[in-house]
């Protein structure tokens, strides 16, 4: 929940009334001598140490999160350059004795990057512990990213203002002065150097002291759009050099940035003129930023000669290797080009260090023992049957459901259904309802105060098949139980190797956006009128495979069960149909949406003035750098009396098919759900490959071929719908990032557009290979909410989201 604060001087404007998250108000508060000035040089050194020096094998970094929706892509860059995984910490997880004694004391770091973040290096509780780092880590290489360059610029006494305009998801192109950060980089108008922008705020170039040095800006006034930067022209080899550089020692000349048309350009890069400190307003991490990985690259250099000149045996005193993330406890990543001996870690007793003796000799971590040692295993067995081009024979999938599944109003039913396979998008439908003995209805609800004191907490409800309901209120939250319940389950692979889909049995529901808690967020402003999460264990299945027309019947049983007739009565059933369909068969009629058709109209929560007002507030929230981007919503209610709610799903499905359409029909709470999206959160398959398909940017097909074209054009060009795209995909990237391999995060596929029953979409696809010692709940945990809803940077765009909107999204 977001509450009335004070006003925040951002140098020559004040945010009036800003609004402060909960967890500001527990970050580190800087102290006001803390704000720029001249200052002296740290008492802080590190130990002096004697022998020969050598090239470090690997660079350890501290990576300082400032809650940003990005970090993680840096994270993933810096795993691969660096050769060893950064250590993240949240700009308020540290406290500057901690810092200290990681930095001088253990020689734990080599270096420091600042990440991104919302908000200000004015606001305290924006910048946490970074102004404080960047004052006294005078003899530790730091890199400035964003808020991080704004923070160095600001520590010495340079102004923070506002941008002639906020730029987000834009790219500019870029000229530098050829100091060692961009080393081996091109410079200038049309040389390729062309990086994406996430930026409200700036350094006034005008501001800066002595001791900072001007490295970069961008080379034309006008932020280019990602599918100009791909339509441009051929890079020119030779740079435009308007910098009086010395590029040998970047001795900075005053002149260099006079004058009106160096003014109109935006200050891109700066640097210390006696530290290792360096910032950037761009991303070097985004997808979208040419040669961003040299960035990276360079800075391993320039930490590299700064050690090798500094400290001649530096290397020489790491009697320990990094070898985990104090960001994910109790379980580490472990690289096999590094002695395994200990682990990073953050644990409850604060400890920094920890033997790893309950890791395996291949890296892999015991995840049910170490995570969880009470947890149960339950020994299951998959039986299954395959019927061979039966599904067109029967007349598709809709009449298999509503044969199998129709009756009593198709109650405690499901169906995941792709109803739309063209292109490929997708290929299978899953199907169910009450049945074996496995089978259950999961419903939680968060306690009625859902904040920072009773967080994720709430109560679950168990119904089993014969109808027994068991009440158990859960502490760590529903997520948690769910990761618990799928960690006990196990069969034998090669009861499901030979079947051509991933999902053989268990867990299918929603997740209400609620849950947000338990991702991350403090608190929720609004409580759901329906369950926060509601699933059925499904242990009797159906599924149609649409591309060669196949249908498999699957049951889920314990082992020491006798097996049950249900797969040879479902196969006698399919087969009876068989024989009688005709065409698609008789179609439900739709009798709930004929009655209410003519009944009233949609009433908005909210008047259309409201709803504008509420998005200039979203406005003055970019505009000040809270967010980069804020995803909107308002509901539109409409009385319906009495329906046939499956008539309206299969009417819904029949004018508008999707690839990831679903019905979900949890007849104990009275709620179905009829979903038609051609959006597909995330996909985990059997090999550990976790996908995700955002898309940003819709528009209606047209009435016409030419029409249509014309639309799908204007989709592909929009400035708007690209930049919104962008910062969609790099905040997928960097949740992907959270849970997947060092450096195998990617996107196949950028601002494709695809073309569906009613409308053209703007979608990209991004993918990376799951860590072994991470679960697909942790998948989810890592990226819910979807960012297509919500925005970036994530955490801070939900906590504006909840005080302007006024009811809860479900």
């Amino acid at each position: 929940m977001l509450a009335p604060g004070l006003p925040v001087k951002v140098d020559n404007f004040v945010k009036e009334n800003a609004q402060a998250s909960n967890h500001d108000t527990r970050k580190l508060v800087m102290s006001s001598n803390l704000m720029p000035r001249r200052i002296n040089e740290s008492r802080l050194e590190k130990k002096q140490l004697e022998g020969p020096g050598r090239k470090l094998e690997y660079v350890r970094t501290l990576l300082i999160d400032n809650y940003d929706s990005y970090t993680y892509n840096i994270y993933q860059e810096l795993s691969v350059i660096n050769g060893l995984p950064p250590v993240v910490v949240r700009n308020d997880e540290l406290s500057w004795k901690d810092v200290c004694h990681y930095l001088y004391e253990e020689n734990a770091f080599d270096n420091i990057v600042i990440s991104p973040g919302p908000g200000s290096p004015t606001c305290p509780a924006d910048i946490g512990i970074c102004l404080q780092v960047l004052l006294d880590c005078w003899n530790v290489p730091i890199l400035g990213v964003c808020l991080g360059h704004q923070a160095l610029g600001y520590v010495h006494g340079a102004k923070v203002v506002h941008a002639s305009e906020p730029v987000h998801g834009r790219l500019s192109e870029i000229q530098h002065n050829g100091c060692v950060l961009f080393n081996d980089i091109p410079s200038g108008h049309n040389s390729g150097f062309k990086v994406v922008r996430y930026h409200s705020l700036v350094i006034d170039a005008e501001s800066l002291p002595d001791e900072l040095i001007p490295i970069a800006w961008t080379s034309s006034v006008n932020a280019l759009s990602f599918i100009e930067t791909k339509e441009s022209d051929v890079a020119s080899k030779s740079a435009d050099a308007s910098f009086s550089m010395k590029q040998k020692n970047c001795t900075y000349s005053p002149s260099s940035h006079s004058g009106k048309v160096q003014s109109e350009r935006v200050l891109m890069g700066i640097m210390h003129s006696s530290r290792p400190h360096y910032g950037v307003q761009f991303h070097p991490e985004s997808v979208a930023t040419c040669h961003g990985r040299q960035i990276f690259k360079n800075f391993r250099k320039i930490t590299e000669d700064y050690w090798l000149r500094s400290r001649a045996s530096f290397i020489n005193s790491q009697n320990f290797p990094f070898t985990a993330r104090m960001q994910m406890p109790h379980v580490g990543q472990l690289l096999t080009d590094v002695p395994k001996h200990r682990q990073l870690l953050n644990n409850a007793d604060g400890d920094l260090y920890k033997d790893a003796d309950n890791v395996s000799c291949s890296g892999m971590v015991d995840m049910v023992n170490l995570l969880h040692p009470s947890i149960t295993v339950k020994d299951l067995r998959l039986t299954w049957k395959k019927l061979k081009h039966l599904a067109g024979q029967v007349g598709g999938a809709r009449n298999i459901f509503c044969e199998l599944y129709g009756q009593d109003k198709a109650e405690n039913t499901f169906w995941l259904d792709s109803s739309s396979i063209e292109k490929r998008r997708a290929r299978f439908s899953f199907m169910g309802g009450k049945g074996g003995a496995l089978w259950k209805q999961v419903t939680f609800k968060l306690s009625d105060k859902s904040d920072t004191t009773l967080k994720g907490r709430g109560l679950l409800c168990v119904q089993d098949a014969q109808g027994s309901i068991k009440r158990s209120f859960l502490e760590e939250g529903f997520l948690d139980f769910l990761k618990k319940e799928l960690l006990s389950f196990y069969y034998d692979e090669k009861e499901y190797e030979e079947l051509p889909f991933d999902f053989h049995g268990g867990y299918i529901g929603y997740l209400g956006y609620n849950l947000k808690v338990e991702c991350g967020v403090d608190s929720n402003r609004h409580r759901s009128q329906t369950p926060d999460a509601c699933f059925f264990f499904a242990d009797n299945l159906v599924v149609v495979d649409h591309r060669n027309d196949d249908v498999y019947i699957l049951s889920v049983d314990e082992v020491c069960r006798p097996l049950t007739p249900w797969l040879d009565d479902t196969e006698q059933k399919l087969l009876n149909l068989k024989a009688f369909a005709t065409g698609e068969g008789k179609k439900p009629t739709v009798k709930g949406l004929r009655s209410s058709s003519g009944q009233g109209t949609f009433l908005g929560d909210k008047s259309r003035e409201a709803y504008i007002e509420d998005v200039d507030k979203c406005l003055e929230y970019i505009k000040d750098g809270e967010s980069y981007e804020l995803c909107l919503t308002t509901q539109m209610r409409k009385r319906i009396g009495d329906i046939d709610s499956l008539g309206l799903y299969l009417h819904l499905r029949e004018k508008n098919p999707a690839p990831y359409a679903a019905w979900l029909n949890f007849s104990d709470e009275d709620l179905s759900i009829c979903c038609s999206s051609p959006e597909r959160f995330l996909q985990l398959d059997r090999n550990g490959v976790l996908e995700a398909k955002p898309i940003k940017g819709t528009v209606a097909r047209g009435a016409t071929p030419e029409e249509d074209e014309q639309r799908k054009l204007q989709l592909q060009y929009s400035e708007k719908d690209q930049a919104e795209n962008l910062m969609i995909v790099d905040l997928l990237r960097n949740d992907l990032g959270r849970v997947c391999e060092p450096g195998s995060v990617h996107v196949p596929r950028l601002m494709d557009v695809e073309s569906y029953a009613t409308v053209h979409t703007m979608v990209s696809t991004i993918r990376g290979q799951k860590r072994s010692d991470m679960t697909a709940i942790d998948c989810v945990r890592a990226a819910f909410p979807g960012g297509s809803m919500t925005g970036a940077p994530k955490l801070r765009s939900m906590e504006l989201l909840d005080s302007i909107e006024s009811s809860s999204r479900g």
